[in-house]
């Protein structure tokens, strides 16, 4: 057995570390599903806490005499349990064509490569899944989601998207730390008269053109980065004529992100995260010898076990339609 396996005791099939670990590096550009729900270990049912408003928020008296008892406090929370789902494709590559990458001077595994474009689909998929998630009304508190339309979208000039944005900032009750965008919103954007012009007032960082980085914007609005969702997804069902549209659509919002979260009973407020049952993608093959002819085929299975949730509706603000 190639030393870079493990056998399971259930069966043929086999997880393949150094397959495993070059999936897990790939990334296709422009994802950023990972640093908008960040994944947390858990089991394959687990349990996650979220604090009451009224507890968090209201002040208790909290004087105390020199000799006197301290006044105790008491954490209402809500204990939700939950399951990952699996998600996973498998490719099947024939024997022959890993007997003649053998035999070929380039070094060249059509394993590897078939673990890398598996991986690149299911994680395309759960960039649409957390697009989707982050994207959508119903998973806000009620006035924390507005719809932009006409002159107020940002690809209008005569829009106001540095009065809007700063405004929206100070409506959660935990002040988003993440702006994200779709692509064409953060193209707008970055060329809208009045965030340039509020760049170059303020000094927040380098303007070229007309055009502002994400790190002046970050800086202009007072959060921590400024994510864009840059990546396709083909919209046409097979078959028919190709059609190309952005996963993360026309839409922005404004998310309060815990990166440092170490487990589902984390109890800190924040707006979204990723269960994740098998700590990432998991690469595997099993031998299917009634697939192609001779030898058969290695079949490459990529597979990951999680649940994207919204932790607490009440840390974000959604922008739909932010421009044309």
């Amino acid at each position: 057995m190639d030393p870079h396996t493990t056998q399971l005791a259930s069966g043929p099939y086999e997880v393949q570390t150094r397959l495993t670990q070059i999936a897990q590096a790939a990334m296709p550009s422009g994802l950023i599903a990972d640093e908008v729900c960040p994944r947390v270990r858990s089991g394959y049912k687990f349990t996650y806490t979220t604090l009451s408003e009224e507890d968090l928020l209201t002040i208790p008296d909290v004087r105390a005499s020199r000799a006197g008892r301290l006044n105790q406090v008491e954490f209402g929370a809500t204990d939700t349990t939950a399951s990952v789902v699996d998600y996973g494709l498998e490719d099947p590559v024939p024997s022959r064509d890993i007997e003649e990458a053998r035999a070929q001077e380039v070094a060249y595994d059509p394993l590897e490569q078939a673990a890398i474009s598996t991986a690149e689909l299911v994680k395309l998929a759960r960039e649409r899944r957390v697009a989707d998630l982050v994207t959508t009304a119903s998973s806000y508190a009620a006035g924390h989601s507005t719809s932009l339309n006409g002159n107020a979208q940002w690809s209008h000039a005569s829009s106001n998207p540095r009065k809007v944005i700063l405004e929206a900032l100070d409506v959660p009750l935990v002040r988003p730390n993440t702006l994200v965008f779709g692509q064409k919103v953060w193209t707008a954007l970055r060329q809208h008269p009045k965030i340039v012009e509020a760049v170059a007032a303020t000094g927040a960082g380098d303007q070229a053109s007309g055009i502002v980085v994400k790190e002046a914007v970050a800086e202009l609005f007072e959060v921590d980065r400024v994510l864009v969702g840059m990546a396709w997804y083909q919209s046409a069902k097979r078959g028919q004529e190709d059609s190309f549209a952005r996963l993360w659509g026309k839409h922005a919002c404004a998310i309060h992100v815990r990166r440092d979260m170490a487990s589902s009973r984390d109890r800190m407020p924040k707006f979204c995260w990723t269960a994740d049952a098998l700590g990432g993608l998991q690469v595997g093959t099993y031998e299917e010898p009634a697939r192609g002819v001779n030898r058969g085929s290695t079949v490459v299975k990529v597979s990951e076990c999680v649940k994207e949730l919204v932790a607490y509706s009440r840390a974000g603000y959604l922008w739909r339609n932010a421009v044309a």
